[in-house]
């Protein structure tokens, strides 16, 4: 074998492991990694705008394609730039892999320029790290920070490269299949386990399957395994906010999304709920609200493949450790083998039937305003028979989106969960496109959370991505205006825009398509504009400017203590609940 660069063994490694695409911006401190992607010309670079942008745009990419992506900075501040989104991927267990620059070996601790302590900083942003000090060793590690990161719980590996190692040579030779000395997570459940399990849901009469992002990360076999579980048992379904798609959303036994802006049928069933099967998600608290009040009289079942998430917030009955879709093919196998009768859940139903009647979702028309609620559904209607892969920014907008967007497959939705990353949408949507240049993607935005990154405007224009901005734009970072009106008495402070953008200006500046909708009458035509043209597309629609995203359970309540219209806020609360909001 002959030596070669570390920056080549990098290169080579990336294309061993299968690397397609790389989102990136070039620095000092990893020119020599530059250099050798342009002679090698194997691997597609995204150029974007800023680091923060190459995470998100890695994790959008990740999210809808199921591989991990791949993001390559500059030491320092290129580095400090991707911390957001390298939590983001922490919190959402997002795979991805971030290479770094760093300044050469002789120069780390004497405060050289750009030179970050990189490993330091995302020791607690990221699932592992490195940095590598010898060439010989970078290819294994590369291979290595791919298994770590793709393996067990998804998640964030950082592998921070000095610039003389990206020049010095050593010899590079593909390894074989990765084993981690310590780190082997467990992907099979215990027989035991699952069993009984199995005999616990056959046997409850109130039963419901909680699930959450891990169905989403276990691939599409495992959405069709949680619906063929909840076609035999019977029991209905409900969400986080990261698992919409895993089952379908025109399901019978589909509850919507649960937790603080839920639907009411999905939290009351949750809290009378005599078993809770806990299918990928972690009992965080947007969905348990107050903890002693959370499904107080239920049996709990955990499934996780992140034995840490297990007894963390919330203690159950029956933990499972494993991976969540060889947990679905068991326990459909198990419950169907032991010949259990599909569950008598006639009451139970009556019950769900009940609290839907409540229509949590609904909402009133305006005659002089469009309703968010409104533009979403429009949204949907005019685009769901193409499936689309939709992303969002954080606020109101994407709560919005989550109660009235329907989503019938796994990986078509990709927003920012547990981080509540603003700016998280356009990125994501770039990433999400690159992956699967054939889908029509859209970012549902707000008007002032698509300002965090819209200098990616340039990057979609640069690569010709027809991706779609739709703007929910109601002048107010409108979920900070919503906790200020329930919370504050209506002191908005620093809650409303003063100087906006023109977007659809701004869009032509980039050379995108932009459309104004300002009513009703323009809403339908203005979305088909939108879709009917075949490059990049900022749609600035005007929103009723005082909405607020309703059901609600306030900070620190209980279920039972949903918001179902603002009227419940002064009118019809006792003062205890009043205090809550």
């Amino acid at each position: 074998m002959t030596e070669k660069s570390g920056a080549d063994i990098l290169i080579e490694a990336l294309c061993d492991l299968g690397v397609e695409v790389v989102f990136g911006y070039p620095g000092g401190a990893v020119l020599p990694i530059y250099d050798a992607l342009f002679r090698s010309g194997r691997i597609k670079h995204i150029l974007v705008r800023h680091e923060q942008a190459a995470t998100h745009a890695a994790e959008g990419y990740a999210r809808s394609t199921g591989k991990p992506g791949v993001v390559l900075v500059t030491s320092g501040p290129g580095a400090t730039n991707a911390i957001t989104g390298i939590t983001d991927a922490l919190m959402d267990s997002i795979p991805m892999v971030v290479i770094t620059g760093q300044v050469p070996t002789a120069l780390i601790g004497t405060d050289a320029f750009q030179e970050a302590d990189t490993v330091g900083i995302t020791r607690h942003c990221s699932k592992h790290n490195y940095l590598v000090k010898d060439p010989a060793k970078l290819g294994a590690t590369i291979h290595e920070a791919f298994y770590i990161a793709t393996s067990g719980r998804p998640g964030p590996v950082v592998v921070d490269i000095p610039k003389d190692v990206q020049v010095a040579t050593a010899r590079y030779a593909k390894p074989g299949p990765i084993r981690h000395k310590t780190y082997r997570p467990q992907v099979k459940a215990d027989q035991p386990s699952i069993e009984a399990a199995m005999d616990m849901l056959a046997a409850a009469e109130r039963p419901v399957l909680y699930t959450g992002g891990g169905i989403i990360n276990a691939g599409p076999a495992a959405s069709q395994l949680l619906c063929e579980l909840a076609r035999i048992s019977g029991a209905p379904v409900t969400s986080t906010l990261m698992g919409l798609g895993a089952y379908p959303a025109t399901g019978s036994q589909w509850l919507g999304m649960l937790g603080m802006h839920g639907t009411y049928e999905a939290n009351m069933a949750m809290n009378k709920a005599d078993l809770v099967v806990c299918l990928g998600a972690r009992f965080d608290d947007r969905v348990t609200g107050r903890l002693d009040a959370f499904s107080p009289n239920s049996r709990k079942i955990h499934v996780d493949i992140d034995r840490s998430s297990i007894n963390k917030n919330v203690r159950v009955d029956l933990p499972i450790v494993a991976d969540v879709g060889h947990a679905l093919e068991d326990m459909v196998r198990v419950f169907k083998a032991r010949r259990h009768p599909k569950p008598d859940l006639t009451e139970w139903w009556q019950m769900i039937e009940e609290w839907r009647d409540k229509q949590s979702l609904a909402f009133t028309d305006l005659e002089s305003d469009i309703m968010p609620q409104r533009a979403i559904r429009a949204l949907w209607q005019a685009t769901h028979k193409r499936n689309p892969i939709i992303t969002t920014e954080v606020g109101q907008h994407q709560m919005w989106a989550a109660q009235h967007f329907g989503f019938e497959a796994p990986n078509k939705w990709l927003t920012s969960g547990g981080l509540g990353t603003m700016g998280y949408g356009l990125p994501a949507a770039i990433g999400a496109q690159i992956g699967n240049p054939k889908a029509l993607v859209i970012d549902i935005a707000g008007e002032a959370s698509i300002q965090m990154n819209i200098q990616e405007l340039g990057t979609a224009a640069q690569y010709r991505l027809p991706v779609k901005i739709f703007i929910l734009n109601n002048e107010y970072m409108g979920m900070v205006r919503q906790w200020q009106e329930l919370t504050y008495s209506s002191r908005y402070s620093e809650s409303y825009s003063d100087a906006l953008p023109d977007f659809v200006k701004l869009g032509e500046a980039y050379g995108w398509k932009g459309i104004r909708i300002e009513t009703m009458g323009e809403l339908d035509d203005g979305i088909a504009a939108m879709l009917d043209y075949d490059g990049p597309v900022i749609v600035d629609c005007r929103v009723a400017k005082l909405a607020n995203c309703f059901p609600m359970i306030p900070s620190g309540a209980a279920h039972t203590e949903m918001l179902l219209q603002a009227s419940e806020v002064s009118g019809e609360m006792d003062d205890e609940a009043k205090a809550l909001v």
